[in-house]
């Protein structure tokens, strides 16, 4: 097979896609290589339609290699396993923007895979992921529509870059990944320090811009090698199915004004048993029930559709910019360490705020090595929320992105490590759903810290914005319901306070939007916003300044780097005994400043006392309590701190004159004395003589 490379630009970066090398027996394969990162994408599907299937069967994954990297993986399987949630979070960037891209009724099970061979810190693999998944569609037979290529945007000094190093990237205030064919942009997710609409629309353009060069290639490796594209043959339909749905408009059209949506559910269901039971019988193929549904779902569509951008009138009744009823509430768990609910119309969310110490940190391995994160969000969507049944399971793609969007929408608020030195785990509960839970989360989340004490920068909500567009006419909505959303054209999350944007997250259903569209919904996502955050200010407009009597107190002490050692002891054997005794948890750094984190006071000052009695040094002038250990002809060794002895020389021992030490001490004896001196090698020097005793072991002779 002739191997064909194209090369292009990417920002200041070279990028080369090849085929014809390696997987040659996938539908498409190439690797696209940007200085020392490569990575290998291959697309396959079946020849067949998946039978009695009425849904698009892709999957996308992100496999990373530890090999890429130079390194073995950690842990005791020595092997990669489970996707890291990274890596599905990069596989959901893939899969958001090739989805809409694929032509209907295309029911083929089709596979695309990314594997990292190479990776660079400088040039970030992740972000090649797409354009190879596009590139190895674009060549083969399955029928993408159009290629599709992503960056990711970052702002430092002022200036846009596009695919930054890991370490430039700490510097930007902005980091956004963006997807776009040659027409216009379909997906955008990141993150940001409060940037304003105008700012994230300039990043987001400038990206549309950068990425085009990617496509042009694309589409000239396609013509170099690309073999022609199958053929999908929509079905024969039926005028009788089509017909007996049609006739029910009316109904179905009187059921979407029913507000609350499982009594909607319920009207529509019964209205489309009614015509099943007319035209599907027990012989009938599975192609008359698709038939059934996709019509049914149609006049849905074109009702909802119709009354929005004719008459500015949504399902509930809401007008284009209307957000639901909110209520807000915190504190309402006693033993949590922070709290709040957060309802929306028919979307709540049950946030609650952990509070741990530096043990509690969530240690995460990359290809780059490990890192640590102080900040926890967990997001849970049980099937009661949306009243099915659905097992318990681990957490799926869709709860790993939903969570990570929220804990990017907050982190950027939260306090530094310095200021408050906690680990914080929030949990989101997702009690009911339509529309829109992530941002629940965001705005619950924003409530449940500030209940926990934890000083944000300042409070975040989150709102979901959707589009309807026929032609060159488009309405966008605020606050969108699940319909909006399933029967719409865009998903538009955006998170933020007052001043500005701290994470967005735009998938769309359609090939693309333009700029006047995307500044019309961040301008109304504003206005939503800020609604929002009245409504939750109306419950708590500020950290609270005390925390939950069952959250872990904090103290701070300093050792000198030299008794490091003497905390942690041989194998940690100290440190773990003063967590064992006092119950509370200690985090020691390299400068030597010890932290203490504990629930209860005593515990507190127990830890306090026992690292201060493995740590203290003697100072002159102070006065100690101490154990006569030796007794000498010259004097006697007594122990003032623990492993600390100082000299008590004899002439130190008694303003009297006195012949022997014994006269006076004996082994075993507890009494005080001041230190007189340490000189350069740590030798102490104490006297009894000028301190009063109080001790019965003290004796004269």
């Amino acid at each position: 097979m002739t191997v064909h490379e194209v090369r292009c630009m990417l920002g200041d970066s070279e990028i080369i896609i090849e085929t014809g090398k390696l997987a040659k027996q996938a539908d498409g394969s190439v690797t696209v290589r940007c200085g020392d990162s490569m990575i290998l994408s291959v697309a396959s599907s079946d020849a067949k339609p998946r039978e009695n299937c009425d849904f698009l069967p892709l999957t996308v994954d992100y496999l990373e290699k530890a090999y890429s990297a130079g390194r073995i993986p950690g842990g005791f399987i020595k092997r990669e396993t489970r996707a890291s949630d990274a890596a599905i979070l990069v596989a959901r960037c893939v899969d958001r923007p090739l989805r809409p891209l694929f032509p209907d009724h295309y029911y083929s099970e089709t596979q695309v895979a990314t594997y990292v061979l190479s990776a660079s810190p400088e040039n970030p693999p992740q972000f090649l992921s797409i354009i190879g998944s596009s590139a190895a569609l674009t060549i083969s037979d399955i029928p993408l529509k159009k290629p599709v290529a992503g960056c990711r945007v970052s702002r430092i000094d002022g200036a846009f870059k596009i695919n930054v190093s890991e370490d430039d990237l700490e510097k930007s205030d902005l980091n956004l990944v963006v997807a776009a064919t040659e027409d216009a942009v379909v997906m955008v997710e990141g993150e940001s320090h409060v940037v304003s609409e105008q700012d994230m629309l300039a990043a987001i353009e400038f990206a549309f811009k950068a990425v085009q060069p990617v496509i042009a290639a694309q589409k000239e490796l396609q013509q170099l090698c690309g073999r022609p594209k199958r053929t999908v043959t929509p079905p024969v339909l039926k005028a009788e199915i089509t017909r007996a749905v049609e006739e029910k408009r009316a109904q179905i059209k009187e059921a979407l004004a029913i507000p609350q949506k499982l009594a909607r559910y319920a009207r529509l269901d019964e209205i489309k048993d009614e015509i099943k039971s007319r035209v599907i019988t027990a012989d009938s193929p599975f192609e008359d029930k698709l038939q059934l549904s996709n019509d049914f779902s149609e006049i849905k569509s074109q009702l909802m559709r119709a009354d929005i951008l004719k008459l500015g009138k949504r399902i509930d009744g809401r007008g284009l910019k209307d957000i639901r009823s909110i209520t807000c509430e915190v504190g309402l768990l006693p033993r949590a360490h922070g709290s709040a609910l957060f309802t929306r119309g028919e979307t709540q969310a049950l946030a609650v705020i952990t509070l741990g110490s530096s043990d509690d940190e969530q240690r995460v391995e990359n290809l780059q090595g490990e890192y640590k994160k102080s900040f926890l969000l967990n997001y849970n969507f049980p099937g009661f929320s949306v009243g099915e049944v659905k097992p318990f399971r681990s957490p799926g793609r869709r709860e790993i992105g939903h969570g990570f969007l929220a804990e990017k929408a907050l982190s950027s608020q939260l306090p530094d490590r310095e200021s408050f030195p906690y680990t914080v785990r929030l949990v989101s509960e997702i009690l009911e759903s339509n529309g829109s839970s992530s941002m629940a989360t965001v705005c619950g989340g924003s409530l449940a810290l500030m209940d926990a004490g934890v000083p944000l920068k300042s409070a975040v909500a989150g709102i979901a914005m959707g589009l309807i567009k026929e032609g060159t006419d488009f309405a966008v909505l605020s606050d969108i319901l699940g319909d909006e959303d399933h029967l719409g054209d865009m998903d538009f999350k955006v998170t933020g306070n007052e001043n500005g944007i701290t994470a967005l997250q735009m998938d769309i259903k359609i090939d693309g939007i333009t700029s006047e569209i995307m500044a019309k919904a961040l301008s109304q996502a504003k206005e939503g916003r800020e609604h929002i955050l009245r409504k939750m200010k109306e419950t708590i407009s500020e950290a609270r300044t005390q925390l939950s009597a069952y959250a872990p107190r904090v103290d701070e002490m300093r050792v000198s780097i030299d008794r490091i050692k003497d905390v942690i002891g041989p194998g940690g054997k100290h440190i773990k005994g003063i967590v064992e005794t006092s119950g509370a948890k200690i985090d020691i750094d390299d400068t030597g400043r010890v932290r203490i984190f504990s629930a209860s006071n005593d515990g507190m000052e127990m830890a306090k006392q026992m690292i201060y009695d493995l740590t203290a040094e003697a100072e002159i002038g102070r006065i100690y309590t101490g154990e006569v250990k030796k007794i000498m002809n010259f004097g006697a060794f007594v122990e003032i701190l623990p492993k600390t002895d100082g000299l008590l020389h004899i002439s130190e021992i008694s303003k009297q004159r006195i012949r022997e030490v014994t006269d006076v001490l004996k082994e075993g004896d507890v009494i005080s004395v001041k230190v007189l001196n340490v000189d350069q090698s740590g030798k102490i020097k104490l006297s009894m003589k000028d301190v009063e005793q109080n001790h019965d072991k003290a004796r004269a002779g």
